[in-house]
Formats: structure tokens, sequence, C-alpha cells
């Protein structure tokens, strides 16, 4: 009988594929009213027959457009305009195209205090960051705090996360002052340095708004967990040995990037260390340090950690200004100038022989700052339970980093540091930037002489806190527990960032993603299923011990479809279970 049956159901496959019937799917070959009826009559009597009906047919266009629908709109964002007023489908246009249509009518007072805690909460810690960052990318201090006033009042208008807290990061300063320094020296040619950082600035936003708006989100899933976390730690490391030229009190340093040539650099210089900066680095290390200790293990104290940078900031330039005769070897940020971000549009340069530079830069700081930011926005979304779009969130930073290229900022999106303390401090809306951006508006216009004699020892301390949060030990062990394959991306990625450079690192880290998937798509995994003895369940041998190969049959399970790349390996693979057997 069981012959009988295995019979029938090869006639019935013969039959499909006589019709045209491929893997994936059933092709047209009929009118809609033809059906297969698939009785079994002759071998179970009295089971039920069965009606096939064949799908309609379509012709060619069709049945493209609609697997471009499939591919480019899964969620089918017009979904919500059909059968609607003119009026409706206009709120509904404004709510799409501005989410802060969506909640603005509703918001109340109740919602506007929390932020407003939030938000001055967040520009304690933007206000030191927003410094820091911008001398990690080579560029004038107060580049970095006109980049943490423009960019976080437009995403607030366009983005759908209610706690990302927007501004410049430490793994895109770095990317950008690694790649464009390799050409420009940013102290030979400032100028020139400064108009290469605006116009890869809007590169990237232009590579990101492109993406969300062409809805290409899934390019940058090719950055898969274990590359990113790999690059991330390589990247952290780079990042902090790079601060011992300012914790060490060091005047000449490398401008490379690479493990070996910074500690090289930094044991031949060793008469250029400072023993008054090495005590003030070390002390507000240990400070910001023993702070984020403390909001790690006591998430209530959220508001240490916050309020650490920008305290270290008062404290030191205090001490430095009462003790300014005995420590002039500590070197201080000087002058800062007052006033709103200037206009850069003018500076913007879309011709010259380092075109080629400014746009690679943008592309490669685009796609990490978008991974970043978009991680990090559904990671909190994900704890309050709410949606966001991932490609109205390429399109909100794409959209402000091109403003912020014409405003004297250079590339922003979502800060994993501001956005946990936004989400802490109790943030109900994007209206928290709002109050973080006027904060610094504030700090532009009134506050900017205070921070003339801030020693630079203390922005290289906030970067080394800030960053080490991203060495993930935890992540990499794990991954060296489950699968080996990832453990040996992660691997790759970081010795690539660390021995050869943070851009060849990246692409390191892609190269190795790409590889991984394609050696799942040519080589699935195949399991050799069995019977468990008196049922009809049929599970992996090597899985359940009271399972039993089908005598004369190899029934293997494939976790994954067949395509033209892997169909030869199946077929070896077969052969190679068959003569195993025998």
């Amino acid at each position: 009988m069981l012959m009988e049956l295995f019979n029938t159901f090869g006639s019935v496959f013969w039959l499909w594929q006589k019709m045209g019937v491929n893997s994936n799917r059933v092709e047209d070959f009929s009118s809609q009213e033809t059906t297969l009826r698939i009785t079994t009559e002759s071998i179970v009597p009295g089971m039920e027959i069965h009606n096939v009906c064949l799908p309609p047919k379509k012709t060619t266009l069709q049945k493209l457009k609609q697997r471009l629908g499939e591919i480019f709109f899964p969620d089918d964002p017009l979904y919500r305009f059909k059968n609607q007023t003119w009026c409706k489908k206009l709120l509904l246009g404004l709510q799409f195209l501005f989410p802060i249509f969506q909640w603005g009518p509703e918001y109340s007072l109740r919602l506007l205090r929390s932020d407003i805690i939030s938000g001055l909460t967040i520009a304690s810690l933007a206000i030191p960051q927003g410094i820091s960052y911008a001398k990690l990318a080579n560029l004038p201090p107060i580049v970095g705090l006109y980049s943490s006033f423009v960019p976080p009042l437009i995403y607030s208008i366009l983005g759908s996360s209610r706690h990302l807290g927007v501004g410049p990061v430490s793994i895109a300063s770095l990317v950008m002052g690694s790649m464009l320094s390799e050409t420009v020296s940013p102290h030979d040619e400032p100028i020139l340095y400064l108009k290469l950082a605006f116009t890869a600035t809007f590169f990237a936003g232009l590579f990101q708004a492109s993406l969300g708006f062409l809805r290409l989100g899934f390019v940058i899933d090719f950055l898969s967990k274990a590359t990113l976390v790999g690059f991330m730690a390589g990247a952290a490391v780079i990042v902090s040995l790079q601060q011992l030229k300012g914790l060490l009190g060091i005047v000449h340093f490398t401008t490379k990037m690479q493990f070996i040539p910074v500690i090289s650099s930094v044991f031949n210089h060793r008469d250029e260390w400072s023993w008054q900066t090495i005590v003030v680095g070390v002390s507000f290390l240990v400070f910001l340090l023993t702070s984020r200790h403390i909001s790690m293990k006591r998430p209530k104290l959220f508001w240490v950690s916050a309020a650490a940078p920008l305290t270290s900031v008062i404290l030191s330039t205090i001490l430095v200004l009462c003790f300014k005769l005995k420590t002039h070897k500590i070197s201080i940020i000087g002058y800062l100038p007052k006033g709103l971000n200037p206009p850069s549009a003018n500076m913007l340069s879309f011709s010259g022989p380092d075109l080629a530079l400014a746009i690679k830069t943008g592309i490669v700081t685009g796609i990490l700052s978008l991974t970043e930011g978009i991680a990090v926005g559904r990671t909190f979304a994900a704890l309050k339970n709410y949606q966001v779009d991932g490609n109205k969130e390429m399109m909100a930073i794409g959209l402000m980093n091109m403003a912020g290229s014409c405003s004297s900022c250079y590339v922003t999106t979502g800060s994993f540091s501001r956005s946990a303390v936004n989400y802490n401090a109790g943030a109900q809306t994007a209206v928290s930037n709002i109050i973080m951006a006027t904060a610094v508006l504030v700090t532009l216009l009134f506050l900017m002489p205070l921070f003339y004699y801030t020693p630079n020892v203390i922005l290289g301390a906030i970067i080394v806190t800030a960053v080490i949060g991203l060495i993930d030990y935890q992540a990499a062990y794990r991954l060296w527990k489950v699968d080996k394959l990832d453990f040996l991306a992660c691997m790759c990625s970081f010795f690539g960032v660390l021995f050869i450079s943070v851009p060849s690192g990246l692409g390191i880290a892609v190269g190795v993603s790409v590889f991984k998937i394609l050696l799942h798509v040519t080589r699935p995994n195949t399991l050799i299923m069995g019977n468990i003895r008196g049922t009809n369940v049929y599970q992996c041998l090597g899985r359940y011990k009271e399972t039993s190969r089908v005598p004369s049959f190899l029934i293997l399970a494939i976790e994954s479809p067949i395509y033209f790349a892997n169909s030869t390996y199946l077929q070896e693979s077969g052969d190679g279970h068959r003569h195993k057997r025998h």
C-alpha cells in the first residue's frame, strides 16, 4: 500500500511538471475554471476528493507588477487612502509625510512636562558630546554644537520615533575624520577639509533619503548583527586609543587610525607626556566610568551618567581657570564663536578632484549612521510597543542631513547614549528633541565664552566613556556558542578595523555578510528525516532518538528554497546520503 501511495503522488508530481509548475509558484496554464482532481479512493477508501482551483490567468506585465509590489511595497502604504474623501486624504497625506500631525492634535501639558525634563536632560549630555565628537571628526568644536541644533528640529517633524535622541555619533565622526584626513589635512587645509565634510554630509543625506524614497531599506540589512558587533568593537578600540593623545597631553600624534601606528606614536612621544594632563584625565575618566556603572546597575539613577559629562566640563573648566598659572601645560579648547548656525550651502563642492572622496565618505558614513539610527529607534519602539517606519526614518534622517549640510552641520543620526537617556528620563514624543535643540540654542547664543578654559583632556575622557559601551564582548561570546561562522565574521570585521582601516573593516564586514548569505543559498542545511514509531510524525534522525528510517526511502528536509544555485549541491548531497547508507 505504501508503494502505491508514493506511485500515486509521483504521478501527480509528474503531472504538475508537465503542466509547467515550478518549485516556487503555480504558473497559469489554463482558464480559471480548470481544476485538478486528486483522488485517493483506490488507496484509502472513504478519503475526501480535493478540487484544486487554478489561479486566474495574468499577463507578463501583471505578474511583474505583482512581484515588484511584493518586493518594494509589502505593507501597501496607500491602503489607508482607499475609499476616503479628499479632505480625509489630505489629512492622511500630511500624517504620512509628517508624523507630527499624528500625535500633535492629542498633545497635552502632561506630555510637555515629561518632554521638557527629558529634553533638558539629554541637552546636558548633547553639549559636551557635540564638542567632543566634532574634535573626533577633526572639525571645529562649534560644528558639533551646530549639529545638535538644526537636525533635531527637522527630525522632530519628520521622524516616527518618540525616543530617538538626534545628534553626532562617535562611529560616523571617526569614519569621516579618518577617510577625509587620509587625503586632506585638517590642520594645513582647514577650509578645504570643512568643505569636504559638508559635501560628504550632503551626499550621506542624499543616499539615505534615496533609500527611503525608493524603499530600498533592505540594503542596510547586509550588515548583519555579527559583523556589526565586531565593527563597533574595533572602532571603539581605535577611538579610545586615539584619545590617548589628549589624555597624555601629547602634542605631535599620528593621524593614522590603525592599532600599531597609534601605539607606536604613544610610546615614541613619551617626552611630551604631561603629568598634569594625566592626573586630570585619569581623575575625570574614573568619575565618568563610575557614574556610568552606577546608572547601569540602577536604571532609576540614569541622570547620574547623563549629567556626568557636563559636570566634568564645568568642574574641569573651573579647575583650569583657578590654577591656570600652574596648569599651563594642559591644552584648552580656546575661543568658540557665539551665534546661530551660519549658512554653508556655498561651501558644498560638486566638482573638482576631491568630489569622489566626498561621495565615498558620504555613502560610508551614511550607511553607518542610518544603521545605528534605525536600530536604536526600533529598539526603544519595541520597549514601548509602537511601530517605527523604516522607510520614513531613512527619509527623515536623510533630509535632516541634507538640510544640516547647508547649515554648518556634519553627519548626524540617532545616538544610542542620548536615546537611552531620553527614554529613561520619560520622553513621550519627539518634542524632547525640540527642547534639547532650544537648550543648545541658548548655549550657542550666550554661553560659548564659558568653554574657553575647558581642557581638551575632558573631551577625550567623555569620548572614551561613550564608546566603551560599544564593546559588546557578551554578544561575541554568544556568537561563539551559537554559530562559529557568525563569530568568524565578527572577528574578521573587528581585526579588519583594528589593523587595516575603519573603511576597510566596514568593507570586510559587508563582504563577510554577503558571503554568508551566498553560502546559505548555495549550501542549504539538509536534515535526514525518519518516522517516530507508532505515529505519522517525521523528525530529524539526529535530534530524535525515537525516529527510524523508512525502508527503501531517503527523506530529506531542505531548510531553504530550491534554486538553480543549489540544485546541483542538493542532488550530490542526496547521492552522498544514499551512498553512506549502503
